[in-house]
């Protein structure tokens, strides 16, 4: 069976292509098509449906994270792959062909996957609270000699105010290493990568800026050597994004709004005020440009999506109906999806004063907070002693004592770049790269997400409907 290395480059557009000349090459002489992405355009859902052929509707990924009804939380950036329903590339494949090998390098939901190999960040929570860079690695004997080659996760420059290509290149290596036998272990069918570089400098400066053209050179050029070395070994290369970022030009406090109308409620412990799910008649988990919007009672609808409607930065306000034209009307969905205007996104934020934020607010804390919030890849640019703190904290970490990162921002104005709504100009859509034009037919100017499953199978010499 062909082998096939599934590249996840975050923000891959034909703007950041013009700063990639390797990876261009390798277009030129295979394909380059638009891909087809999804609402909404954020990383869970777009991969989910990449890897099942399936839209949100069918596989139940709604965005980064969603309200857990049954558990009364707002949760994001889960890993249990038994939450996307649908069979995986992989699982297809070794239906024709029982020895399909798979290798899963960061692409999300990665644990408990029927994947041979994983490879996904997983830090380590002391039991002093302190937390490590750590990765979960399967098979566990793997695990060691990944870390001794290697060294640790860079945790730290996955995500967060330092993130950096430190990250992706030793996801990068991983590959590599997988690759050439450096690791010992069986060569595998497909090897499937997760590189982030391009989401952080593209949401702190924006798409169109000096340093996004930098950080896609840079990435290019880290690729070079995996590029180089796949294609000898001969791989099909598939490189593509997600989603493409946008330039952010408003930040629209959706659960303010709610708030102020008297839909939205909070507790308060400390001193500092928290969301309270519980007994909210309306609240929005912010995921970019989407936000999903539970309301309990159905007799609040009407008044929700008024309010919404008439909220600066507001493009359109999903129902169920509006929902299916998107593939996305799933019972993880709130009652209403909200999809910003071009330029805007929405935050989770639903204090009224920063003093009176909760803890969690000014520090990276993916898993606490009811929201995505882009806010975290920044130093407070108000405060001129935010890096300095930072770096008494590494201190603290080191000695073995209990610290608080307290660097983020609660200013979103910072924010220059967006996404999860549909593209609103080609030259900041995704794109599928492939070094073998022949996977994709030769009138085939653009791919639907939902047909990268297929069209990876193809490559594999498995025949699906695109072949037929």
């Amino acid at each position: 069976m062909n082998r096939v290395l599934l590249l996840d480059i975050v923000g891959l557009t034909p703007r950041a292509l013009a700063s990639m000349p390797r990876l261009r090459t390798l277009g030129d002489a295979g394909r380059t098509a638009r891909l087809d992405t999804i609402l909404p355009a954020v990383t869970c859902s777009v991969q989910s449906t990449i890897l099942t052929g399936l839209m949100p509707r069918d596989h139940g990924i709604v965005g980064n994270g969603w309200h857990f009804r049954d558990l009364g939380d707002p949760l994001l950036w889960r890993q249990h792959n038994r939450l996307v329903s649908g069979e995986k590339i992989w699982e297809t494949a070794r239906r024709a062909s029982p020895g399909f090998r798979a290798a899963n390098l960061g692409w999300w939901y990665a644990m408990g996957a029927s994947t041979d190999v994983t490879v996904t960040p997983r830090p380590i929570y002391h039991a002093d609270g302190r937390k490590s860079p750590d990765a979960y690695v399967r098979p566990a004997e793997l695990h060691d000699p990944l870390i001794a080659g290697l060294g640790d996760f860079p945790l730290f420059q996955y995500w967060g105010p330092t993130a950096s290509l430190v990250s992706s290149q030793w996801l990068i290596d991983a590959t590599l290493g997988l690759l050439n036998g450096r690791f010992e272990m069986p060569e595998s069918d497909l090897v499937m990568t997760y590189l982030p570089h391009l989401d952080y400098d593209l949401q702190r400066f924006g798409p169109a800026s000096p340093e996004a053209d930098r950080a896609a050179a840079e990435l290019d050029g880290a690729l070079a050597p995996l590029l180089d070395d796949a294609l000898n070994r001969g791989y099909t290369v598939v490189a593509l994004g997600e989603y493409g970022i946008e330039e952010a030009n408003l930040a629209v406090d959706i659960n303010r709004a709610l708030r102020r109308d008297g839909l939205l409620e909070v507790y308060v412990q400390d001193g500092r005020e928290q969301l309270d799910p519980w007994t909210s008649r309306a609240f929005a988990v912010a995921d970019h440009q989407v936000a999903h919007v539970y309301i309990p009672d159905a007799a609040d609808i009407p008044r929700t999506t008024a309010l919404l409607r008439g909220l600066p930065g507001v493009d359109e306000v999903l129902d169920r109906e509006g929902q299916a034209r998107y593939g996305l009307d799933h019972e993880r969905s709130g009652e209403l999806v909200v999809v910003a205007e071009p330029g805007a996104w929405f935050t989770y934020y639903f204090w009224l004063d920063d003093d009176r934020a909760p803890e969690y607010a000014r520090g990276v804390d993916i898993h606490r907070k009811p929201g995505y919030d882009p806010a975290e890849l920044f130093f407070d640019p108000a405060d001129p002693l935010a890096k300095a703190k930072a770096g008494l904290n590494l201190v603290k970490k080191k000695l073995g004592l209990r610290y608080a990162m307290t660097t983020v921002p609660l200013d979103p104005s910072c924010v220059r770049g967006t996404h999860g709504r549909l593209p609103s100009t080609a030259i900041d859509a995704p794109l599928l790269v492939t070094s073998d034009s022949t996977i994709i037919g030769d009138s085939v100017d653009s791919i639907r997400a939902a047909d990268v499953h297929d069209l990876i199978l193809n490559a594999h010499g498995v025949p699906t409907r695109l072949t037929a």
